[in-house]
């Protein structure tokens, strides 16, 4: 990557949704190069698709919970159940698998204590193979943020 597709990637983690011209004219190339550019960052996977930025809490989801998973046995059917369990649910915007103590971090996002305790019964408690689920409540979100690349 040179410093034209740093430059690309840049605005499009600012503003998907500019125009052609308007990228080729902040990035300082006429808009076919700019283009061109573009889909070859898509083709190799660097920029993986585009999407609105979600205001949470105006969607009704205000609540934001991570969720710690420590599973009983680290085998290959175990996790497999645990991520094709989980996979489904809209309430579940992120999860990670973690090397430590914990074995997954998920962010949950939900609209009141109810919804999430709904989630825990009808979701995650029915898991097979999970030896703990550990449950923290964000206050406030500090940094959230794209990927800069420069």
């Amino acid at each position: 990557m040179d410093s034209f597709d740093r430059a690309i990637l840049a605005v499009l983690a600012q503003d998907g949704r500019i125009s052609w011209k308007d990228l080729a004219q902040q990035i300082g190339l006429s808009e076919t190069p700019t283009v061109r550019r573009v889909k070859a960052l898509e083709a190799r996977g660097v920029i993986d698709g585009y999407s609105a930025r979600i205001n949470e809490a105006a969607a009704g989801r205000p609540i934001s919970v991570f969720v710690s998973v420590s599973m009983d046995r680290q085998n290959q059917p175990e996790l497999n159940t645990f991520e094709a369990a989980i996979a489904d649910s809209p309430l579940i915007l992120s999860c990670f698998m973690l090397a430590g103590d914990v074995d997954y971090l998920l962010r949950v996002a939900v609209a009141d204590i109810a919804e999430f305790q709904r989630f825990l019964d009808e979701v995650l408690r029915p898991i097979p193979g999970m030896r703990t689920i550990s449950s923290s409540f964000a206050l406030k979100p500090v940094i959230q943020r794209s990927l800069s690349v420069g």
